[in-house]
């Protein structure tokens, strides 16, 4: 008799879990370089224990099977702002972090205070020759050319690592726009397609995802009131099968 408040259960959490990734997408909207996921269900098929059950071969199930990320370009945003690059087509900017090696289509780029390069959120980011680059204090004239190479009035001071995967969707999200490669190997771009004073926003369209919000909510509330009344359809069964007993 619990058979359909599981199955119910099962697309309620995947429902939430939708939730989360929308939410999600909705709150990267400002995000540079961010990429939109969207949630991957599948059906799950479990054979019936209960010969009373209507279908006594198989029950179907609700699998959060995991998550895609649409890979599309985002918008390109003039800043002005001489450190910001925006990469055209395929490609990572490398970025070291206290946990190794990240990458991240982010290229909102800034100096510490020592003079490296470093994203918004303080990672050095990498050259070429596997270095971090420092502009030295009077040196104010940086450039960055289409194909990587950044330079100052005295002259090239190095390349960015550009580098892509063989599938990017394995890429695993961690934080502040930054990507795990996991067991990938980065292979560096050939054709290196970079902008300067550029920013490459989010690929989100904010109103579609409030629209899937609001699907999802409507669903998930459909599906409660579905296990509410499956439950008051057993209370009420088990109340008449304890009378005809009892009589």
């Amino acid at each position: 008799m619990q058979t359909p408040s599981y199955i119910a259960l099962s697309r309620q959490t995947a429902l939430w879990r939708q939730m989360d990734v929308v939410a999600n997408n909705i709150a990267n909207m400002n995000t540079p370089g961010y990429k939109s996921e969207a949630t991957l269900f599948t059906q799950y098929l479990a054979r019936s224990r209960g010969i009373e059950s209507p279908s006594p071969d198989r029950l179907s199930y609700t699998l959060d099977y995991g998550t895609v990320r649409d890979m599309s370009e985002g918008p390109m945003t003039h800043t002005g702002n001489p450190l910001d690059v925006a990469i055209s087509g395929q490609g990572y900017l490398e970025v070291e972090t206290d946990f190794g090696r990240f990458f991240t289509r982010n290229g909102r780029l800034m100096l510490d205070q020592d003079g490296m390069i470093v994203t918004s959120s303080g990672h050095p980011v990498m050259s070429a020759d596997d270095t971090p680059f420092f502009i030295a204090p009077n040196e104010t004239d940086i450039t960055i050319s289409r194909d990587g190479t950044v330079s100052t009035e005295n002259g090239a001071i190095g390349r960015l690592r550009v580098v892509e995967f063989e599938d990017p969707e394995r890429l695993r999200r961690v934080e502040a726009g930054l990507l795990d490669a996991d067991d990938q190997e980065p292979q560096e771009v050939e054709v290196v397609a970079l902008q300067q004073g550029m920013l490459e926003g989010s690929n989100v369209q904010g109103m579609e995802q409030i629209t899937h919000m609001i699907e999802v909510h409507r669903a998930y509330e459909s599906v409660q009131q579905m296990i509410e009344s499956e439950s008051e359809r057993q209370r009420r069964a088990i109340s008449v099968l304890s009378g005809a007993k009892n009589a």
